[in-house]
């Protein structure tokens, strides 16, 4: 009886050591994406490409595509055709404020 409560326990503990892994690793993943999303927006003129977004992050394409369908619904993005065929997602323009370090 004591193997079994003894297996149990540690069935249990490695349960919740493969969810706290997983929690953990999607919140680097979130963070990755959140960075990396900002960072095009400002970089690429407010218009975001499903490929580009997945190799800022280093995450996987279907990730990418959740985290963007998300952020297009959000921020009402509207996905767009460019000259040579490719698609990306036209968000509103970013602007930030002016820095507090510029001169006057």
């Amino acid at each position: 009886m004591a193997i079994l409560e003894f297996l149990l326990v540690i069935g249990m503990s490695g349960l919740v050591g493969l969810f706290i892994t997983n929690n953990l690793n999607e919140n680097k993943q979130k963070r990755r994406l959140d960075e990396a999303f900002y960072q095009l927006l400002e970089n690429q003129n407010s218009q975001i490409s499903l490929i580009q977004l997945a190799a800022s992050a280093r995450v996987e394409a279907q990730v990418a595509q959740q985290y963007l369908d998300q952020q297009v619904k959000i921020f009402s993005a509207i996905l767009d055709v460019d000259d040579e065929g490719d698609t990306f997602y036209r968000f509103p323009r970013l602007r930030l404020p002016p820095s507090s370090s510029q001169e006057w």
